[in-house]
């Protein structure tokens, strides 16, 4: 039988009042392909530095085989920006340049001088995964890496995956992804009675097995009711508590109540309206860049670009990694100032700017005052709108506003930042990877207006 990499009994972590996870328990063995999903805030991301032994359950333990090698890939791999590709990968070999060398070319990089400072989002995601397979893991932790990575890259990263016998668990929430790299799928979400559902198959078994489990439980959820129904009628009648039948049966009714309103509460499904709201302003032209050039370091990114931006337009910006996507939007935005060419805009422009790298957000700020920066209010569509009921539109609870944002998700600070961005009216609407780290299942677009984007 495949031996057992690591075994985790009855974890749970919370961040202040705010449950994770609750007793999970499950098992890694050599050799196994796991995707692991389940909705923002699940603690997808918290469960694999808990397996990477970066941070520790608050109960429960995980327990390693003895000489495990690890590799972790986090969701945004920080780097010296002054140190080249190369630097940065012997570093994580030990010094050792011909491993290094290897780990770089596996991953694409033809110059090992490059600094890490002029990489793309996409490209830094490839550097850490060098990184992570310079020191020849046993068990390979992927944070969400397909974020950043094109079409291209994406079936560059299957590929690596499919080749090679290291065991991994990976972090997407692109199915077709983990359709074509998982063996095994667990999925964290408390719509489960344990938590957790273990599925061995690709991501399509997974479906099967869910809708079977949750068919199930409401099946049990509907019994469950009809007994509870029973119970409470009979305690209505006037049970007296004098025999100890009676007392049996009073608890045994009481814990049935217990069960009936956890199995609701597991049940529910939130969702949350998106309504991006146009100016309705009145123009021929928003925006306009001709002759656009933009390089880094001697590299060029933007090339002598002409861009017109009318009302209404629909534009999408498609690419290979590296290519400049991201390094456009900001010339649009006026975050970047062109190196040659000239940008004309139509007087007082409002732009609203979705930013991949959500770098807007202050960490250290708590969830009710990056939702609400003026007050206990937010002025939406000309109404004023109470925090907590603006939180609740975006899936938070009410409990989570006093904590920083530094404790949310990837996927929990995006939904902030169209938070934010639905208070803006705006001419232009420009979003860079808005997908990224959203649970897709739980956002529905409403859009009855919407500016140029």
């Amino acid at each position: 039988a495949p031996q057992v990499l690591i075994s985790c009994q009855s974890v749970s972590k919370a961040f202040g009042e705010r449950p994770l996870f609750d007793g999970l328990t499950f098992a890694l063995h050599e050799g196994e392909r796991v995707g692991l999903i389940g909705p923002n805030g699940a603690g997808k991301s918290t469960l694999l530095k808990i397996l990477a032994e970066i941070e520790t359950p608050d109960a429960g333990v995980c327990t390693r085989r003895k000489g495990l090698r690890v590799g972790y890939v986090p969701q945004d791999p920080v780097f010296d920006s002054a140190r080249s590709v190369g630097q940065i990968v012997a570093a994580a070999a030990g010094d050792d340049d011909h491993r290094a060398g290897i780990a770089l070319s596996r991953t694409g990089f033809a110059d090992p001088t490059v600094a890490a400072g002029t990489l793309s989002e996409g490209w830094r995601t490839r550097l850490a995964i060098a990184g992570a397979l310079v020191g020849e893991p046993d068990l390979l932790l992927l944070d969400e890496p397909t974020n950043h990575l094109d079409v291209d890259s994406i079936l560059w990263l299957e590929s690596l995956l499919g080749s090679g016998s290291t065991t991994f668990v990976v972090i997407s929430h692109d199915r077709y992804f983990l359709q074509n790299v998982a063996g095994r799928i667990i999925d964290i979400d408390r719509v489960y009675p344990d938590g957790v559902l273990s599925v061995n198959g690709a991501y399509a078994e997974l479906l099967e097995a869910r809708d079977s489990l949750l068919a199930n439980e409401a099946s049990y959820r509907d019994s469950l009711a009809n007994h509870v129904r029973r119970e409470l009628a009979w305690l209505r009648r006037g049970a007296k508590a004098r025999t100890s039948k009676s007392r049996a049966r009073i608890d045994a009714a009481e814990r049935s109540v217990s069960e009936l309103a956890e199995s609701r509460e597991r049940s529910t499904t939130v969702t949350t309206g998106l309504e991006l709201t146009a100016s309705g302003r009145k123009t021929k032209r928003l925006w306009y860049g001709k002759g656009l050039s933009k390089r880094f370091a001697n590299t060029p990114v933007v090339e002598g670009l002409e861009l017109l931006l009318t009302p209404g337009m629909r534009l999408g910006v498609v690419g290979p990694i590296g290519s400049g996507k991201s390094t456009l939007l900001r010339l649009i935005v006026g975050e970047l100032e062109p190196d040659a060419g000239e940008i004309r805009k139509v007087d007082d422009l409002r732009t609203a700017y979705f930013a991949q790298s959500r770098c807007e957000l202050d960490v250290e700020q708590t969830l009710k005052r990056a939702l609400a920066p003026e007050g206990d209010s937010v002025i939406y569509h000309d109404r004023p709108v109470h925090v907590v009921t603006w939180a609740k539109r975006f899936l938070f609870r009410t409990a989570q506003l006093d904590q920083p944002v530094s404790h949310l998700s990837g996927g929990e600070r995006a939904r902030v930042a169209l938070a934010r961005l639905m208070l803006q009216p705006a001419d232009l609407l420009v979003l860079d990877e808005p997908t990224n780290d959203l649970d897709l299942s739980l956002i529905h677009i409403s859009e009855p207006t919407r500016p140029t984007t």
